[in-house]
């Protein structure tokens, strides 16, 4: 396998977040440097970084840089400077819980050491920065094993929008299993859905896959019933924003027709993200928030001119919630839960805290 591509990390200087940015691609490789709130506010709302586990590494990142600004503050000030920033960049994709879960973790260093000088606080900021990064790389490699069980030599697997190192700092959720396998000789035929309106699998799952020098083939979103019919799909693996309590699962756009067509001829659906990922605070993906974004996406992204009258109203959500009924497993790093997730999860939960 290609070495993998490097996607978020900590500049040379140790002052800013460094991204790949992922707007660009296929065509343009371009790493782009995050000094201010501003910049990585909408690196994240704009979509350059993007991917649940990447967000919430970019985030913390960001709080470190924004904190080595404000060390020569006295610590009430940092301390309320330090929670400003964190709503604000909190603001900018509030359905991905990995970035409010790495945020939180950056504000837990500052009250665990809240009797040291701000130039302490900072190094252990970032310390916890570079640890959220080194667990993600660790999370995808299990997840990729895992995930890697439930499919067979030579198996066609569909995947929706982007889960693979674009979307993490190696291997990847969803695409994972693929790479991983490609690594140990194993040959599948994967079918990815294109996934409008931004394009992330034509752009950026169809990059990676044949980067890694997978058998990859580009799909329409409403192909995807087709190919299932054709008897060419044996698995279907997505990604995860955010896992309630009862295994709903809020993914990309599109995410949930696919679990339903799956349903339909009879194929597993599953959905592979770190334990990160999973809030068991939010009871069904009725409390999960889906993001609302810009109709222009759907008229204007991509094209030279307006695909679509310019007085035309637009719904542009950005996710959807999959039923838990329709998913065969849930694949984390600590094990796949199965139905009723309401059970699993919470165990899941309690195998990670004998594992620490």
């Amino acid at each position: 396998m290609p070495d993998f591509i490097e996607n978020v990390r900590l500049s040379d200087d140790g002052k800013a977040v460094v991204i790949l940015d992922q707007t660009q691609l296929p065509n343009r490789k371009v790493y782009l440097r995050l000094e201010t709130a501003e910049d990585i506010y909408d690196a994240i709302y704009l979509l350059k970084v993007r991917g649940a586990p990447a967000i919430g590494i970019c985030g913390a990142y960001g709080m470190y840089c924004l904190a080595l600004q404000m060390r020569g503050k006295d610590k009430l000030e940092f301390d309320r400077e330090f929670d400003r920033y964190k709503k604000y960049l909190m603001a900018s994709r509030p359905t991905a819980v990995n970035l409010s879960w790495g945020l939180n973790r950056m504000e837990a260093v500052i009250k665990k050491h809240r009797e040291e000088n701000t130039e302490e606080i900072c190094r252990h900021l970032r310390e916890e920065a570079l640890a959220i990064q080194r667990e993600d790389v660790e999370m995808c490699r299990s997840i990729s094993e895992y995930g890697l069980s439930l499919i067979r030599d030579g198996d066609g697997i569909l995947t929706h929008c982007n889960a693979g190192p674009l979307a993490t700092s190696r291997y990847g959720t969803a695409l994972g299993p693929l790479l991983l396998g490609r690594e140990k000789g194993m040959n599948f035929r994967v079918f990815a859905d294109e996934t409008r309106p931004l394009l992330q699998g034509a752009r950026l799952t169809c990059y990676e896959l044949q980067n890694a020098g997978v058998d990859v083939t580009l799909i329409c979103d409403n192909m995807a019933g087709t190919v299932m019919k054709n008897g060419w799909v044996q698995a279907c693996f997505v990604g995860c924003d955010r896992v309630a309590a009862n295994g709903d699962t809020a993914n990309k756009i599109g995410t949930s027709q696919v679990a339903i067509l799956a349903a339909y001829y009879k194929i597993p659906f599953y959905v592979l993200g770190p334990t990160s990922t999973i809030d068991l605070e939010c009871p069904s993906g009725d409390s999960i928030p889906v993001e609302i974004r810009d109709g222009r996406e759907i008229k204007d992204k991509f094209y030279r001119e307006s695909m679509a009258p310019l007085s035309v109203k637009c719904y542009n959500p950005a996710f959807d919630i999959t039923d838990h009924s329709l998913i065969s497993g849930i694949v984390t790093e600590y094990g796949i839960c199965r139905p009723p997730y309401t059970d699993s999860l919470r165990m899941i939960f309690q195998k990670k805290g004998e594992t620490r």
